[in-house]
């Protein structure tokens, strides 16, 4: 192949990968010019690259940016019947440079949670996991020494101790002091390392810890998409997927099914809701839920919110003061660029934004920056 082949071949496909959706995004003001500016963004199409040693993610549980700007990436490490053959599960925890690169991996699955959910880096880079399958959370070194476990792996916090997703469906409890059902994030609060765990699939909570682990207090219950409607705040539709504290010192939590997110101050009084809508006109409070994770952009104010609708299979850019939606990015597919199961959302420093895909959708996806408006 000649070197002008190759460049023509490249400039095709740059060209295909702008009309399949990667090109910039559409912003989208409600009235006027936009009071804050929408980041315009493309795919990269060469990030991340090729995985070593015949990895394959599986389905991903969570992304999330060190202080370096290191991608870590959570595996589950399930193969397709057919992969089993010819491939190897990736490691649950894969460290990745800015440019793409594998640098690091670790983890071992006998004793991390079942059904790797959400991550996090705290202040000191200490790494908070979550197990959707499983009865409790964890915290890391950066590169992967225990340090702290609230919860047994195995137990949940049900009628019989048992998942209250499986087998008969035992009733969770909403309650404990010591374990979870099905948490699904962590945020460390900086100013005295108390840790919110969003609890999750089967409690519908948010659980409060101090920086040893013991319980301080938790708040939710079991809402209706009704009392949605009406703006009952501190209930959850269904899943309480995800939890970040903004540097404006408030909770914000995924109602995923509720197509919202949940602002609270740090003990638990609600404050107010921004509501997700499909750009295309989807309906609510149908499919996998609007709101399964949510980014900050990295300036001090945090002026943007990015939130991953995986009813819709896009992302939001919201104005995070007025709960205003700026622009979407992605639409539904399986191209480079298209969004399908956006189950977790990361920004680096400069802005990028990594989306890692889930069910039927196992991309860790990077979109550049590449103008502001």
């Amino acid at each position: 192949i000649t070197q002008a082949r190759v460049i023509a071949v490249t400039a095709v496909l740059s060209f295909l990968l702008g009309i399949c959706g990667s090109g910039p995004i559409e912003v989208k003001a409600q009235s006027g010019k936009p009071t804050v500016d929408v980041p315009q963004m493309e795919l990269d199409p060469y990030w991340p690259k090729h995985l070593p040693n015949k990895w394959i993610f599986g389905e991903l549980g969570a992304v999330c940016v060190d202080a370096n700007d290191h991608i870590f990436v959570m595996s589950r490490g399930e193969l397709w019947t057919k992969e089993e053959f010819i491939a190897t599960p990736a490691p649950p925890v894969i460290e990745f440079a800015p440019e793409g690169d594998v640098v690091n991996s670790w983890g071992d699955r006998a004793t991390m949670p079942n059904e790797l959910h959400g991550c996090f880096f705290d202040n000191q880079e200490n790494f908070w996991i979550a197990g959707a399958g499983d009865g409790m959370v964890q915290e890391y070194t950066h590169d992967g020494k225990l340090l702290l476990q609230v919860g047994t792996k195995g137990k949940f916090d049900s009628v019989d101790g048992t998942d209250t997703r499986r087998g008969a469906h035992p009733k969770p409890l909403n309650s404990s002091h010591t374990s979870f059902a099905s948490p699904t994030g962590v945020a460390v609060d900086p100013t005295n390392g108390d840790f919110y765990v969003s609890d999750g699939y089967g409690n519908k909570r948010v659980a409060v810890f101090d920086k040893k682990g013991q319980f301080l207090r938790q708040w939710g219950r079991q809402g209706t998409t009704a009392e949605v409607d009406q703006g009952v705040g501190g209930i959850f539709v269904n899943i309480v997927h995800c939890v970040v504290i903004g540097n404006d010192g408030l909770v914000y939590v995924c109602d995923r099914n509720g197509d919202r997110i949940e602002i609270f101050d740090k003990m638990g009084d609600y404050k107010r809701s921004i509501k997700v809508s499909s750009s295309t006109g989807g309906p609510h409070y149908k499919g996998p839920g609007g709101t399964c994770w949510i980014g900050f952009s990295r300036d001090p104010a945090q002026k943007l919110m990015y939130i991953s609708d995986c009813s819709n299979d896009e992302i939001h850019i919201v104005d995070r003061a007025t709960g205003v939606t700026l622009g979407n990015i992605g639409h539904p597919g399986q191209a480079a660029g298209d969004i399908s199961s956006p189950h977790s959302i990361a920004i680096d420093s400069k802005g990028n934004l990594y989306v890692a895909g889930s069910l039927n959708d196992r991309r860790l996806q990077k979109f550049k920056v590449v103008s502001q408006t």
